[in-house]
């Protein structure tokens, strides 16, 4: 007798289709998309059925299956998401000192307070965050470019009003191994050519063609999003202030991350220029969201 379970970082769209495509898989626990599915759901396929579950992130809930198995094969099941609350777990003493080693050389630095925030200052939307807008926000002043992108990366520890930020928070933000900033000439038609190319990877309609939760974040220039349309149509109205965003006309756009696909950049790393810039700022006041305007939406039980 044997339970066949896949532990998947495929996103809960992908883990649904490639239940019902592929036979002879029992359970799929997955991870990526950050859903937080409080019933498995059951899929479907040529050979019987697959539970399909994932939970969450951020280590914020314990997913916990329990089968019952008859004849080979699952006859009933119970599952639920246990809640999470780190600050009640007594450490592991062991690991409690592994991490105080490698923390001590570092911990003063990290330590520093660069500004106190007034506003909420998280990263969860598909479209932006208050953390995302910070990070625009100072690529715009530090580079005096006209748009600023910024890769939809959706961890980091939020921060409530009136805490201070230190280097800690902001290296939780941006630690990565490719964190240089650019600043690229791009042309209307470019610019709209990467909101596509980001948009089709988080709305294909193909969950296999979805190749992340997020649209890239941006700062200076507003515009339109249709998730529904067909590539090449879903970005619209771009426009930075009043003036429409001209197909051939070029623009100053700073970013990190290798936002524009290609370029080589030696530019200081993202986490320099945001810390510089909180010192500068010394409070982060609370900013509107840059978020697109969505068409064709109505009634999506995903929207806040």
């Amino acid at each position: 007798m044997r339970i066949v379970v896949l532990l998947s970082h495929n996103g809960m769209d992908v883990d649904l289709k490639l239940a019902s495509r592929v036979t002879g898989i029992d359970v799929i626990l997955g991870g990526h998309t950050h859903d937080g599915v409080p019933v498995p759901i059951v899929v479907a396929n040529a050979s019987g059925k697959t539970l399909v579950t994932n939970a969450g992130s951020n280590g914020k809930f314990l997913a916990v299956l329990d089968l019952a198995v008859k004849d080979g094969r699952i006859s009933d099941h119970r599952y639920r998401l246990l809640p999470v609350f780190a600050n009640l777990l007594r450490p592991d003493a062991e690991m409690a000192r592994l991490i105080e080693v490698q923390r001590s050389p570092y911990a003063g630095k990290l330590s520093e307070r660069l500004a106190l925030t007034e506003a909420l200052l998280y990263r969860r939307g598909n479209f932006n965050g208050s953390f995302d807008q910070l990070i625009v926000n100072s690529l715009m002043e530090a580079k005096d470019a006209q748009i600023a992108f910024s890769p939809g990366f959706r961890w980091g520890a939020t921060l409530l009003p009136g805490e201070a930020v230190t280097l800690e928070d902001v290296m939780n933000q941006t630690a990565i191994t490719y964190p240089h900033t650019v600043v690229t000439e791009m042309n209307g038609s470019a610019i709209k050519a990467i909101l596509e190319d980001v948009c089709d990877n988080l709305f294909n309609p193909d969950p296999y063609y979805q190749q992340g939760g997020d649209m890239v974040r941006v700062g200076g220039m507003s515009f339109s999003c249709e998730p529904g349309a067909k590539m090449g149509a879903r970005i619209g109205d771009m426009r930075i202030g009043e003036r429409a965003v001209e197909s051939g006309r070029t623009y100053k756009v700073a970013s990190w991350a290798s936002v524009a696909e290609g370029v080589r950049d030696e530019g200081e790393p993202v986490w320099d220029l945001l810390a510089r810039y909180l010192r500068e700022k010394k409070v982060v006041r609370p900013r509107k969201l840059n978020v697109p305007r969505l068409i064709g939406v109505e009634g999506n039980r995903g929207l806040a």
